[in-house]
Formats: C-alpha cells, sequence, structure tokens
C-alpha cells in the first residue's frame, strides 16, 4: 500500500478526470504523460469511469491509474477489475474504507475534520485526501489538523491549480496535490490534448521550480581559496561568509577549499524536493551519483548529477 503512495509523494500532481467519452482517454492519458505526469485519478462521477481506467490501463501499464470518487464497494471491484491502483473517496465512508483495508487496497479517503481524520487513523491509514481543499481552509486548515496528528500526511484536492501549487506542497505533510486544470473538460471534449500536454509540463514545471543558487569554484588548497574570496570582496563589496568546507563571497559565489565533482567548478540548482526532482529528471534519462548524496532528518537534501555540463558539476539542492 505504502509503495503506490511512496510513488504518488514522488510524481507530485494528480489530474482528475472527470472522462464523459471512455474513446478519449487514451489521448489523455497520452499527453499528460508527455508533459510529464504518469499517474490519473478518473472519477466515478461519469458512466465512462470503468472502461476510461480499463483502456489507459491497457494502453499504458506502467501509468499510475486510480479511481476517485468511490462510493460504494461494487465500484471498488469494477476500478480493480479495470486496472485501477488505488481507491480515492470524497468523503470517509466507513464501509468501503474497511472493504479496501482487509483487501490490502491503497485508499485515500476524503477527510475535512477530526472526525473522520480519527476514523482514518483507527483503520490503519496515515494519509487522507483534504476536501474540498480551498472551501475548506487550504494549507492555514491542514496545519491545524496536522498539530494533534503529527504523523498524517493529506492530498489536497479541490482549488488546487498552477498558481497554488507550490503553496500547498510547500507543506511538508502534503505527499502530492489532485487537480483537473490541466484537464479540463472543454480540452478533452474538444480533443485539446496538446494543450494538455502543454499545461502538464507547465505544472511539473512549476512544482520541480528549479533556479540556480550559486556557482561554485574548486580549489587544491586553503590558500588558493582565501585569496580568490579576497579579490571577490575587495573588487565587489561582497561579504565573506566562511562554511565547513568553502567561503560563500556572496550568496551566489562558493568558494571551495577542495574539488567537488566537476572540472572547473560546480553549478547548485535549487529545488523544493530532491527526490521528487530525481523522480521526473529520471524519466528524461537523467542520471546521480548517489555517493554524493547528503540527507537531513532521513530527506535528501543535495545529490549530485552522473554528467558534468561545460566541465562543470550539477547538483541539485533542497530550498
Amino acid at each position: 500500500m505504502s509503495e503506490i503512495l511512496d510513488r504518488l509523494s514522488m510524481i507530485g500532481i494528480i489530474p482528475v478526470l472527470a472522462l464523459e467519452d471512455a474513446g478519449k482517454a487514451v489521448d489523455v492519458a497520452g499527453a499528460l504523460i508527455l508533459g510529464g505526469i504518469d499517474c490519473a485519478e478518473v472519477t466515478f462521477r461519469t458512466a465512462a469511469a470503468e472502461d476510461s481506467i480499463r483502456n489507459i490501463s491497457k494502453a499504458y501499464p506502467d501509468m499510475l491509474v486510480g479511481a476517485g470518487t468511490v462510493t460504494n464497494t461494487e465500484q471498488v471491484d469494477r476500478a480493480l477489475s479495470a486496472g485501477a491502483a488505488f481507491i480515492v473517496t470524497p468523503g470517509y465512508n466507513p464501509k468501503v474504507v474497511n472493504y479496501c483495508v482487509e483487501k490490502r487496497i491503497p485508499i485515500v479517503p476524503g477527510c475535512m475534520d477530526t472526525n473522520s481524520i480519527e476514523m482514518a487513523l483507527e483503520a490503519g491509514l496515515d494519509t487522507v485526501k483534504f476536501f474540498p481543499a480551498g472551501q475548506a481552509g487550504g494549507v492555514p486548515m491542514m496545519k491545524a489538523l496536522a498539530g494533534p496528528y503529527v504523523n498524517l500526511k493529506f492530498v489536497p484536492t479541490g482549488g488546487v491549480n498552477k498558481d497554488n501549487l507550490l503553496e500547498y506542497l510547500g507543506f511538508k505533510k502534503v505527499i502530492a496535490v489532485g487537480g483537473s486544470w490541466m484537464v479540463k473538460g472543454e480540452l478533452v471534449n474538444n480533443g485539446r490534448f496538446d494543450e494538455i500536454e502543454r499545461l502538464s509540463r507547465e505544472a511539473v514545471e512549476k512544482m520541480l521550480n528549479f533556479h540556480v543558487v550559486h556557482v561554485g569554484i574548486h580549489n587544491d588548497s586553503e590558500e588558493e581559496a582565501e585569496e580568490q574570496v579576497k579579490r571577490f570582496c575587495e573588487i565587489f563589496g561582497f561579504n565573506k561568509e566562511p562554511k565547513t568546507s568553502s567561503t560563500f563571497a556572496s550568496d551566489g559565489i562558493e568558494v571551495c577549499r577542495k574539488r567537488f565533482p566537476g572540472v572547473h567548478g560546480h553549478i547548485a540548482v535549487g529545488t523544493p524536493d530532491v527526490a521528487r526532482a530525481m523522480y521526473h529528471l529520471a524519466k528524461k534519462g537523467i542520471a546521480f551519483n548517489m555517493d554524493t548524496a547528503k540527507y537531513k532528518n532521513g530527506r535528501l537534501t543535495s545529490v549530485y548529477l552522473e554528467d558534468e555540463i561545460g566541465g562543470f558539476g550539477i547538483h541539485l539542492m533542497q530550498e
């Protein structure tokens, strides 16, 4: 069960599909994959849900497909037989939750108050769908609910969009967000699969939020490094900030007292979640040097790419 949730956490965004025509399901799924999102929640709000799940699962067996808006155990069985890997419910239905828990089916029930959260915890679950997120108080409400339930995690859905997804994902109790802005009905019905791909790619880029943090200069001795820092500070008036193995001359220049990966130096690229960034970059064929990985409190905070670019080592770092 946790394997599915772990993968959803790496993907970060769960498109919520309400498909009226199962014949369009494969095209929509293909557009999502091209845009960098290899999962989807197909809601049982339409009669085409079961066939849509089946069509996507057959066409893209590696895509993580779930069933949403599930309100009874019959829908659970239909979803599973069609190829669904997880179940999402709009509210907390004890019969549906218990059925899934007994059969070890990953389920994320909808919860928006302490009563439903306590029922979910009593059932052995640690992840709930916070729905409707926007109307229920957004991030401040989730933080308030997380206070007494320290191990609780959330998948906020409802009111999440490209403009606020970083705010939601910035709360570390959130494993992923659910949304439909990249798969709106009008786009699907009009066959605008190119736009679905574009919006999906835009959402992933927004989520990963890659940006240059600093450039590192590598040296063979502390004397070399100290002379370089001195020059930067003399010429530009930068502040000097010593660290364990380097000294910063301003926030953007790291002068290292030894060598790290990179013939000429290194470039640090910031991202909110290094592990999630690795997942998405790996789909592009990017490899990582795990011997360089650094962790803090069990969380991956830094790692170098296997390959250099222009003689510079590139390392991701949590920002």
